[in-house]
């Protein structure tokens, strides 16, 4: 019966897609249809009473702190904002924060206050009404002697504590959302180091009472973990890790859950399931661990989304999937809708990522995932962001 299901949605809808196939648009449509028609039941409570319910879930992943001219900052910011996006993952990293000596807050090369620029960010958010994102991590070198990565945590969970009581204490009653670390359960993300879920959860801990000791209003997310299908001391499957953690006692230690949903090498609509592969469903999968766990109550939030461009003359593999632009901007906006149709336990979804600040990264793979070039030309995946917010406002 699944098989003449099958034919029949291809019968339906063929004729279309042929008109209007680019790249791999028939493969990806041909496994929507035919993983729609064998998808299970999943376990994600999704009459679950949710804690910290978002309006406008559109967010983004910005690097304001590269940008060295303040109107750069200003800019980047109003045209996140004019593209209908609320929420802004922005890092304000230890490293950058203390970077000689616990305590002190000076650049070691101008002298000027290490805070004024993050301070500069804070604001203009405000003013533009949009709502941050604080990524907590990274260390400086006086609290890892043994270790060159930035990466890595301290030696003494003390000292990032206190980082994380300055950062929360000085943006009290303005900012209420922290991240705590990102992608522990990656060795580059750890320092190096074999992968750790019991390190992992205690530098959380650490992490959600000092915050919470400085201002009761915090929210914490707890840090996003990478979708891996490795096994090893250099990476752990999320979902694995993800299990590890909850059997250390993580679920006290946060409010919100973290995920990454990328798309790589299908599109939004592929509803295939596997705890080795890796598609944009896989977010399912992650809340199901939740559920198992006790977690109902809390939502998901998806720390990275997107699907990558390689840029022209990038050879292959391509480690994060290939699409075309236009695929790009189509494929974004579908995977925010079928969030919002579908998952009423993901929250806030932040797309990976604005823009960076100089060129360096548009010749490699990474920079296949920007809304805007360094100049600020937007890319059509910015493009069909807008529109998509203008329709989602316009029928509200």
């Amino acid at each position: 019966m699944a098989v003449v299901a099958l034919l029949g949605l291809v019968m339906l809808g063929l004729g279309r897609y042929v008109r209007s196939v680019e790249g791999n648009d028939l493969r990806n449509w041909i496994i929507a249809q035919w993983s729609r028609a064998r998808e299970p039941q999943h376990a994600t409570a999704k009459d679950a009473q949710l804690g910290f319910p978002v309006t406008n879930p559109i967010g983004v992943n910005a690097f304001l702190e590269q940008e060295v001219e303040p109107w750069k900052r200003r800019r980047s910011l109003e045209m996140a904002r004019d593209a209908g996006i609320h929420w802004v993952r922005q890092q304000v990293p230890w490293a950058e924060l203390e970077p000689r000596r616990k305590g002190e807050f000076i650049h070691p090369e101008y002298g000027h206050s290490t805070w004024d620029k993050f301070d500069e960010i804070v604001s203009l958010a405000d003013e533009l009404g949009l709502e941050l994102i604080i990524r907590l991590d990274t260390s400086p070198d006086w609290a890892r002697p043994n270790n060159s990565h930035v990466a890595t945590p301290p030696d003494r969970l003390e000292d990032f504590g206190d980082y994380v009581t300055a950062v929360v204490s000085r943006y009290r009653g303005r900012e209420r959302y922290y991240q705590i670390w990102n992608e522990p359960n990656l060795g580059v993300e750890w320092g190096k180091n074999p992968v750790d879920a019991v390190g992992a959860t205690e530098l959380l801990r650490v992490g959600y009472l000092r915050a919470k000791a400085a201002d009761p209003q915090a929210v914490i997310l707890a840090p996003a973990l990478s979708p891996t299908l490795e096994e090893s001391p250099a990476a752990m499957n999320e979902l694995v890790f993800l299990q590890q953690m909850y059997d250390a006692g993580a679920g006290s230690y946060f409010d919100i859950a973290s995920v990454q949903a990328y798309g790589l090498r299908n599109g939004p609509d592929d509803r295939r399931l596997s705890a080795q592969d890796v598609n944009f469903s896989r977010p399912i999968l992650f809340r199901e661990v939740m559920v198992k766990n006790g977690d109902a109550a809390k939502p998901v939030w998806a720390s990275e989304v997107g699907w990558n461009v390689p840029p022209a003359g990038a050879p292959p593999p391509y480690l994060w999937g290939q699409v075309t632009a236009d695929q790009q901007a189509r494929y974004t906006v579908r995977a925010l809708e079928r969030a919002r149709q579908e998952w009423p336990w993901m929250g806030v979804m932040n797309l990976w990522y604005l823009k960076r600040a100089d060129d360096r990264e548009l010749s490699d793979l990474q920079g296949g995932f920007r809304l805007l070039d360094p100049d600020f030309t937007p890319q059509p995946v910015y493009v069909a962001v807008k529109q998509y917010s203008m329709r989602a406002r316009a029928q509200s």
